[in-house]
């Protein structure tokens, strides 16, 4: 057994993780005569993104007893990532289906209600690995799938609190799940009770009255433990930690799918955070994730290693020897 196998876990994440349904080419999703399977989920592929970076990091979550259910554990425990999760025969798996539309937007359709995903519960929580950990990672969908749901996402950052574990929130907004004024309360607890809080320019919005982004990151931290960085897409990221403002430049690529670039950019910062502690390495390994997935296909598929996250910066090199 390596070493890696064998350390501590660094960061813990927990949600949803579902079987996703990808359709391949960008006709309406009712002439698609193939679909491409795989799994995603936000804080999933938060923990597949730390590990090809060396991060020892592990998911929570539930599955179907089905074989979608055993689909995702096999593929997250292919990408290194530890498991701690429970198989509810009662329940299916989630699943999401994926379609371009245009070679610029991609249209996201989920099958979640009374899922396994759905059921994840305070009882699902390991509360040993989380005292242990570096930095515990959920989003804010996690709590927007049911009230157990949201009932382990605080008993998480309790244990997490108490145990001086870095709490890590994705203020990820889900339309199909609750409304804006639904889940305004719920964004304000998690970032009043985070260190380092990640959101969109709307997301952040919906917790906080800023309207541009600097502003908005200075509100987000001041909600909490002082860091938040609110993303704009091609535009880059602000950061507002510790009351130092940070710009976090764009880095151009081809887009050839969007889907998962948060994913990838809070999990570019968590590592870096977890091996180096400097907000500007953070910031940095966060753009590079989020390009390296923005010019990928799939959610998490394209990360790169942590030998491969600078070659981003080197586009004239096409054939790498």
């Amino acid at each position: 057994m390596s070493g890696h196998e064998t350390a501590e876990v660094e960061l813990v994440t927990m949600g949803e993780t579902m079987a996703l349904l990808t359709h391949l080419e960008t006709t309406p999703l009712r002439h698609a005569r193939q679909l491409e399977l795989g799994v995603g989920g936000s804080e999933s592929n938060v923990a597949i993104g730390a590990a090809r970076l060396g991060i020892v990091a592990s998911w929570t979550g539930r599955v179907g007893g089905d074989e979608l259910g055993h689909l995702v554990l096999r593929e997250l425990r292919a990408e290194g990532v530890r498991v701690h999760a429970s198989m509810d025969a009662s329940r299916p798996t989630g699943i999401m289906l994926k379609a371009p539309r245009t070679g610029h937007s991609t249209h996201v359709t989920y099958y979640r209600t009374h899922s396994a995903g759905s059921a994840l519960g305070p009882d699902d929580v390991d509360v040993e690995q989380l005292q242990n950990a570096r930095v515990f990672h959920t989003s804010a969908i996690t709590p927007a799938l049911s009230q157990s749901a949201a009932d382990a996402v605080r008993k998480s950052v309790q244990i997490s609190r108490d145990s001086d574990t870095i709490v890590s929130i994705d203020l990820n907004f889900r339309r199909a799940l609750w409304s804006e004024d639904e889940a305004r309360e719920e964004f304000r607890w998690l970032a009043a009770n985070a260190d380092v809080v990640f959101a969109s320019e709307a997301e952040a919005r919906i917790a906080c009255p800023g309207q541009d982004a600097t502003t908005l990151a200075h509100e987000l931290a001041a909600l909490g433990g002082g860091i938040a960085i609110v993303k704009r897409g091609p535009l880059g990221a602000v950061a507002s930690i510790h009351g130092h403002d940070h710009m976090v430049e764009p880095i151009p690529v081809q887009t050839v799918d969007p889907v998962g670039a948060g994913d990838a950019f809070a999990a570019g910062f968590l590592a870096a955070l977890i091996r180096d502690g400097a907000p500007t390495t953070g910031l940095r390994w966060a753009a590079l994730m989020g390009a390296w997935a923005a010019t990928t296909k799939g959610d998490w598929q394209g990360l790169p290693s942590l030998e491969d996250l600078e070659s981003l910066r080197h586009p004239g090199d096409d054939v790498l020897r």
